[in-house]
């Protein structure tokens, strides 16, 4: 006699089949999605200010606008109250950043740190190309923060002097957090900050929030380990029955996404990409539109973003999966840059990004086979130029 599973035993086996390290989910946690610098920046600033031990924030960019100076107050108030408050930005992402702006968190107590300095003595190619692109907030170990958005203004909307890019980040609660903290700690001792020891662990960190969601941290650092994070992808794509639906700000994908991407939608499945209309980077555009009529033959439909840059990073595959980070469908992003991403595993998380790209995918313009090799001939050389440097941008 064939042994029936419950429903709910069936169920978590069949979203878990999903993850290519279903053993390395953890389960309990609560994952609120969070949209824009609307959304995001009232909520990192809310956790700061609710600090009691510690403030660990990790940033791509960084600057000294409106946005920047609401963090550094922010910041500098917490190190004054005595947290433990320190700041870690990419030395060519946060460049030029103002040494004033820098000396007045220090001697509130902020302890900063740039990665890897432009100019540094230590100069090589590899030093170049490697960047911390990761965003990671993490609060007494209790929260923690990860997507797309960087400290500046460009997240803000326009009547506060922002740019209103669109991107998407998350707020964590659960055990995962830990794995951030610890994520942080490695790369602030790795780029040379002064040692601190692990924090202990409260009760209130340990503890699974009952009938919450499944969740995995996956980061590419600086060790040679580069192709996690895409082979996660990969697995959760050849595992998809319905629907995948992305947002992906720089994207030129490899040949092996392509592939998958291809395969998927060969398989019936219902394959959307939403990237920028107008990109901040146009060089990573135009290589990006050399993969297009190759994705629109596969029948992989793409949609172009018309408002101001899309910038999110975000996966989600039918109500079951998804992906929140720094991770870009990009080259940089797998053979160079320092990335983070959560894995999460439920349906809540899921419904609300599969809602959130069909509110997307209604402010774009559908991308069709026959228009689109219609495009200029110097657009098409565009893109086949800048194809042949995808290694570097």
């Amino acid at each position: 006699m064939e042994l029936k599973l419950p429903d709910s035993v069936a169920r978590a086996r069949e979203l878990t089949s999903y993850s290519a390290e279903p053993e390395g989910l953890r389960p309990g946690h609560r994952v609120r999605v969070l949209v824009d610098g609307v959304e995001t920046f009232p909520a990192m600033l809310a956790a700061i200010q609710r600090a009691r031990r510690y403030v660990h924030l990790e940033t791509y960019i960084l600057k000294a606008d409106k946005v920047g100076r609401l963090f550094a107050a922010a910041l500098s108030e917490r190190a004054r109250a005595g947290v433990q408050v320190r700041l870690m930005y990419d030395g060519f992402g946060a460049f030029p950043l103002s040494s004033v702006y820098l000396a007045d968190m220090r001697r509130a107590g902020v302890e900063t740190l740039e990665y890897r300095p432009v100019g540094g003595r230590r100069w090589t190619w590899k030093r170049w190309l490697r960047r911390d692109h990761r965003k990671i907030l993490v609060v007494d170990g209790l929260r923690g923060f990860v997507g797309g958005i960087n400290i500046a203004d460009d997240y803000a909307p326009r009547e506060l002097g922002g740019k209103n890019w669109r991107d998407t980040h998350c707020q964590v609660e659960g055990p995962i957090v830990a794995d951030l903290e610890s994520l942080f700690r490695s790369t602030w001792h790795h780029a040379g900050g002064a040692p601190y020891p692990p924090f202990p662990r409260s009760a209130d960190e340990s503890a699974a929030i009952p009938g919450s969601e499944l969740a995995l941290v996956l980061a590419l650092d600086d060790r040679g380990r580069r192709s996690g994070i895409r082979r996660h992808i990969i697995h959760a794509l050849a595992r998809a029955r319905n629907a995948v639906w992305i947002n992906n700000a720089y994207f030129v994908p490899d040949r092996a996404l392509r592939r998958a991407f291809r395969a998927a939608a060969g398989r019936g499945i219902d394959v959307r990409i939403i990237v920028p209309g107008a990109s901040d980077v146009r060089s990573v555009q135009w290589a990006g539109e050399y993969t297009y009529a190759g994705l629109l033959r596969g029948g992989v439909r793409l949609y172009q973003w018309l408002e101001a840059h899309m910038h999110a990073k975000t996966i989600v595959i039918d109500d079951a999966w998804s992906m929140i980070g720094s991770y870009n469908l990009d080259y940089v992003s797998l053979f160079w840059n320092m990335e983070v991403v959560v894995e999460i595993v439920g349906e809540p998380t899921a419904a609300r990004l599969r809602d959130l790209f069909l509110a997307d995918a209604g402010r774009c313009r559908e991308l069709a086979l026959d228009t689109w090799q219609r495009r200029s001939p110097f657009r098409r050389f565009l893109s086949w130029l800048f194809y042949r440097f995808r290694r570097l941008m």
